[in-house]
């Protein structure tokens, strides 16, 4: 018997992380379609602060401290929660059962294992609650951030899904756990020295060593094949979040919020058109001709792209947005989001189509003129987002795009270009006059 469970949990292992592995490569492919960053090595002290306070630290969730408190109970639950999965996996793969306690049970170590399963099932108990808070939420209290018109359909299930599996996972340890006790209680006479599993195992001491025994390994094989169906339900998933925030936190701009990405190209072409004695340099030869913005995914930075798989789908950029609280078109998640299935859209036509195939679409399919000629480039969005993504650069890029490709501005918008080129200033009024009322206001503050 024990050899077929050495051989079953291998088998379904090897198959959960080969499955798995094939998604996550897909997902990376997907990313470093990119265009390559540099990044410089001096700023590496800072973007591992940042990672640690945002991703691990959780530090922007707390500007809502009722959900950043149900968020945490999860997390931590999560984060204790694979340190009992390393003793599961051990098990597994030998036969035995509760190795590592075993191994250090006559040692001072045991107090740090007591310590951490006691933890781990507090923070179960914890993290069920939260997770029955946040399905009623999503379902009962209906938050207007979780209703919008792009959570329809996917999104929406997959938000409940992932808590779903949550439930499971902690019924399995308490399985699991409360068997064990239990089992352990009837041949020695007492539990080990869990207090909520040891306090449950009393109510099951008159049941017999057979049911026991089921109730145990059914705990112990639920939690973990539920575990190998959330790795490889996790690159499906907006939970992705829970592996690449640390990325994307670390690599993400460390540019004020406000500071727009100049092109060197335009910088140079300003600089000429302002002082026309400057010197003309012909490019080379074989210089690629320059292309403004982003038309497709291959045009923006291979971290905004990461970005894009970060997204948790939270929706707390869109609540912020002012753009959208007008009823205007915008959606900073939905951008996220339109990248994101743009991606894998490519991926998809490339296994079925070959690596060359073009299917004629671009961003443009996804995202709408409206959408992007509707932000205020407030950073609202960027603020807000708990993981760094800024849905911001993927439209100022798209917007390049649209104006400096393809000429496709708005009327108001052509006439200010107009007003800038002529006059130095987006109002339409003579220089002179401009000069003459900056010198006025000049004398009047002196």
């Amino acid at each position: 018997m024990r050899i077929v469970q050495i051989l079953l949990f291998l088998i379904a292992s090897g198959a959960a992380f080969f499955f798995a592995w094939k998604k996550f490569s897909e997902i990376r492919n997907n990313i470093m379609r990119g265009k390559d960053v540099e990044f410089d090595a001096a700023d590496g002290g800072t973007r591992m602060k940042n990672m640690l306070m945002i991703a691990f630290g959780q530090k922007k969730m707390f500007k809502n401290w009722i959900p950043a408190i149900l968020h945490l109970f999860i997390y931590v639950a999560f984060l204790f929660t694979q340190i009992e999965l390393l003793e599961i996996f051990i098990d597994g793969i030998t036969g035995s059962h509760r190795a590592i306690w075993y191994m250090i049970e006559g040692t001072p170590l045991r107090w740090i294992y007591i310590l951490v399963i006691n933890s781990i099932e507090i923070l179960s108990v914890l993290a069920f609650v939260a997770t029955l808070a946040f399905l009623s939420r999503r379902n009962l209290l209906k938050v207007p951030r979780f209703v919008k018109s792009e959570m329809n359909g996917w999104p929406k299930l997959d938000g409940n899904i992932i808590l779903y599996l949550e439930i499971i996972l902690l019924i399995g340890v308490f399985c699991m756990n409360v068997g064990d006790q239990a089992l352990h209680l009837k041949h020695t006479g007492e539990t080990y020295p869990f207090l909520l599993s040891g306090a449950f195992a009393h109510l099951f001491d008159g049941l017999g060593t057979g049911f026991l025994t089921v109730m145990e390994r059914f705990g112990w094989w639920l939690h973990i094949l539920t575990v190998f169906a959330f790795l490889n339900y996790l690159p499906y998933s907006k939970h992705l979040h829970i592996m690449l925030a640390f990325p994307n936190t670390y690599f993400a701009s460390l540019k004020p919020k406000g500071e727009m990405t100049n092109m060197p190209e335009i910088t140079k072409e300003i600089k000429l058109m302002m002082d026309p004695n400057a010197p003309m340099e012909e490019p080379p030869a074989e210089e690629e001709a320059s292309k403004f913005g982003a038309k497709d995914v291959e045009d923006l930075p291979w971290p905004s792209l990461l970005g894009a798989y970060t997204c948790t789908e939270c929706g707390r950029c869109t609540a912020a947005c002012p753009a959208n609280q007008t009823d205007k078109k915008l959606s900073p998640r939905a951008i996220v989001m339109a990248v994101r299935d743009r991606m894998e859209d490519k991926a998809k036509n490339e296994k079925e189509h070959g690596k060359d195939y073009d299917d004629g679409k671009s961003l443009f399919d996804y995202i709408t003129k409206k959408e992007i000629n509707a932000c205020t480039t407030c950073n609202a969005c960027v603020e807000e987002c708990p993981v760094s993504i800024n849905p911001l650069s993927y439209i100022l890029e798209l917007r390049r795009y649209k104006i400096m490709e393809e000429a496709d501005s708005t009327e108001e918008w052509n006439l200010m270009f107009t007003n800038t080129e002529n006059n130095g200033a987006v109002w339409q009024f003579n220089p002179a006059d401009r000069a003459k009322w900056a010198a006025e206001m000049e004398a009047e503050e002196g």
